[in-house]
């Protein structure tokens, strides 16, 4: 049997897995810095609003609607009213999650072969994505100078004759920089220019560290633009599968996008009828969720903070919102040996940076809605196990 090519089909674990499945076998207690599923992150649930949002009986109809059911696109019309931006239930289809949304764009706009542009570094799963889709994706670099920023003229110069769309994190996972009104116009001008579309990621949008940190694409009707969110982040409710496609732009553009956006979802029609029926009562729980989440996040950043304020040599990297926290680490180890050896020596789970496609230095990735007890254990174990890798550097360098 020939399967298909479109994917490399790399069943080989890396070192880090195999040593996480050893570890894992032998029953060794982990402290898990990686967790980011917030259903098993320790949240406590309103369970009758939820379950109730999933009782309505017209769940019990299948009416089949490409672009979502409307009474669910207006319950998302009403969340971005909340946030006083304007959109309506006919500039939004609905998608099951954002990575089937970003399926369902890949179709939309490029051919096999044709290529993306990907922040770098950022979330891992676009090469995949875009493969699964038989098209490419290539790099433009997040810029660091004391703060993450995108370079919009590195953008235009990433862009090729088969370039069509720009992807944009915002805020960009892991780094947890927010889009700026100054790099959203930059990007609109050079995406009208180069014919591109902006596809705009913002399911980490509401966690916001600072108010006002940053820019939604919603409503940017400058050139075409898709924005994405759903209840797998803001909610924290990943196992009910719905997200949206916001689509903004010039008017003709807009239509032609939606009405084959529609096309495509209806091909599908993989969102679940509970949930649309649910929607507005589940994203409306959002608010007990999100106040847990900032306030866990806040904490463990606070506590990353203090920990780091001595001597030590390594350091957090500035963050502005989202789940995540990068640390820069010593350069005795590369980030893979690092991630290994506090596996292996302190039972504590990271993730390497290499995995978010960071370029240069040795950096680790830790989530930041990990119990806080948990997180300061493990924080705890890293940093003493970078002031033992260092002194002992130092004191190897003194005797030779």
């Amino acid at each position: 049997m020939r399967f298909s090519s479109r994917l490399r089909w790399d069943f080989r674990p890396n070192a880090l897995f195999r040593l996480l499945e050893e570890k894992r076998r032998d029953g060794t207690p982990l402290v898990d810095l990686t967790e980011s599923n917030p259903t098993r992150a320790g949240f406590l649930y309103d369970e009758s609003a939820i379950l109730g949002a999933l009782s309505d009986p017209e769940a019990l109809l299948y009416r089949p609607e490409g672009a979502g059911m409307r009474t669910a696109r207006e319950a998302v019309v009403c969340y971005y009213a909340g946030r006083n931006e304007s959109t309506d239930a006919g500039r939004i289809v609905l998608a099951p999650g954002t990575s089937e949304a970003y399926a369902y764009l890949f179709k939309l706009l490029a051919n096999p072969g044709d290529e993306i542009l990907v922040p770098q570094p950022s979330y891992p799963l676009f090469e995949y994505l875009a493969e699964l889709e038989s098209v490419g994706v290539k790099s433009y670099p997040l810029e660091f100078d004391g703060a993450w920023r995108i370079d919009a003229e590195a953008v235009r110069e990433a862009a090729g004759p088969r370039t069509k769309a720009v992807i944009v994190v915002n805020p960009n996972n892991p780094t947890g920089n927010y889009l700026k009104r100054g790099e959203l116009a930059a990007l609109t001008r050079i995406c009208d220019e180069c014919g591109l579309a902006l596809i705009c990621d913002e399911v980490f949008f509401d966690f916001a560290l600072l108010p006002g940190a940053g820019a939604s694409t919603v409503g940017n009707d400058g050139v075409l633009c898709f924005t994405l969110n759903g209840l797998s982040k803001m909610g924290g409710l990943p196992q009910m599968k719905l997200a949206w496609i916001v689509v903004d732009g010039p008017d003709r553009a807009r239509r032609q996008a939606i009405e084959r956006l529609e096309l495509i979802a209806d091909t599908y029609l993989s969102v679940a009828t509970p949930a649309q029926c649910g929607a507005a009562r589940l994203i409306g729980t959002r608010a007990a969720f999100h106040q847990q989440a900032m306030s866990r996040i806040e904490r463990n950043l606070r506590f990353l903070r203090q920990a780091l304020g001595g001597a030590h040599a390594c350091a957090a990297l500035p963050v502005e919102g989202g789940w995540y926290a990068v640390l820069r680490l010593p350069g005795t180890r590369g980030e893979e040996e690092w991630a290994l050896t506090f596996l292996d020596r302190d039972n504590v789970l990271t993730q390497p940076g290499y995995f978010y496609d960071f370029t240069a230095g040795a950096h680790v990735v830790v989530s930041l809605i990990v119990p806080p007890d948990v997180f300061s254990e493990g924080i705890a174990r890293m940093l003493a196990r970078v002031v033992e890798s260092v002194s002992s550097q130092r004191h190897s360098s003194e005797f030779r």
